[in-house]
C-alpha cells in the first residue's frame, strides 16, 4: 500500500479529516510476512466479550495444555475433552467455536496462512464466518491488523462509528448502512480511514501546569 498517497487522499477529503490525522498516533500497519490463521482465530475466539487481561489468562491456560508445542494443533484441540477446555476457562459456547474451527481447519475450509494470503478480502470473510463464532467483524480485525488489507471497513465497529461522529461533529452515531455509504470516498483506503477514527477516541494528554 502506498501510505503516502492514502493520507493524501484522506486528508483532501475534509479539513477534519486532516485535523485529524495531524493531531493522531500514524497509521503504520504493514502485511505480517507470514499468518496462521488457526491461531489467530482461536485467540479470536479467546478473547470474545472479555477484558484483555482476562482473555490472556484464560488463552495461557489453553496454550499450555499443549506444553510441547509452539502452535496450537487442531487435531490436539478436536481430541481435547471439551471438560478439559471449559477447566482452562473457556465457556461451553467458546469451546464449541474452538472445536468447530479446528474440524474447519483440518477439512479445508479454513485455509492455511499462504493459501490465505492469495485470497481476496470477500473470499476469506465468506470462508471464516463459515467457522461457529466467527463473525464478519472478527475476520474484518484479521485482514485489517494481520494482513494488513487497505480498504477494510468495519461499519458495525461502535469505535469507527463514534469517532467518525466525533470527527464531524454529529449528535447521532451513522448506521452501519449510512457509514458504508459514507465510506466511500476514502477507497481504496478505508483501512486507513478507520484507524484514524479509532485514534479520535484516544485520550489526549492534557499539558502539565508547572
Amino acid at each position: 500500500m502506498n501510505h503516502k498517497h492514502a493520507h493524501q487522499l484522506l486528508r483532501a477529503s475534509h479539513p477534519r479529516m486532516a485535523e485529524l490525522i495531524a493531531r493522531s498516533r500514524r497509521y503504520n500497519i504493514t502485511p505480517a510476512g507470514s499468518i496462521r490463521p488457526f491461531d489467530a482465530l482461536a485467540e479470536s475466539i479467546a478473547y470474545q466479550q472479555l477484558s484483555g487481561k482476562a482473555a490472556a489468562t484464560i488463552f495461557g491456560r489453553v496454550r499450555a495444555l499443549y506444553p510441547r508445542r509452539k502452535w496450537l494443533d487442531p487435531e490436539e484441540i478436536v481430541g481435547t475433552p471439551d471438560e478439559t477446555l471449559r477447566a482452562a476457562g473457556l465457556s461451553r459456547a467458546k469451546t464449541a467455536a474452538l472445536k468447530d474451527l479446528a474440524a474447519k481447519t483440518i477439512d479445508g475450509t479454513v485455509p492455511n496462512g499462504r493459501a490465505l494470503i492469495r485470497m481476496s478480502d470477500d473470499e476469506i470473510i465468506a470462508r471464516l464466518t463459515a467457522v461457529r463464532g466467527i463473525g464478519r467483524w472478527t475476520v474484518e480485525m484479521l485482514l485489517l491488523f494481520d494482513l494488513g488489507r487497505p480498504d477494510v471497513w468495519p461499519v458495525d465497529d461502535y469505535g469507527v462509528r463514534k469517532g467518525f461522529a466525533k470527527t464531524f461533529r454529529r449528535r447521532k452515531l451513522p448506521t452501519p448502512q449510512q457509514l458504508m455509504k459514507l465510506g466511500e470516498k476514502w477507497r481504496p483506503y478505508r483501512s486507513v480511514a478507520a484507524w484514524y477514527f479509532w485514534r479520535a477516541l484516544d485520550k489526549v494528554e492534557k499539558p502539565k501546569i508547572k
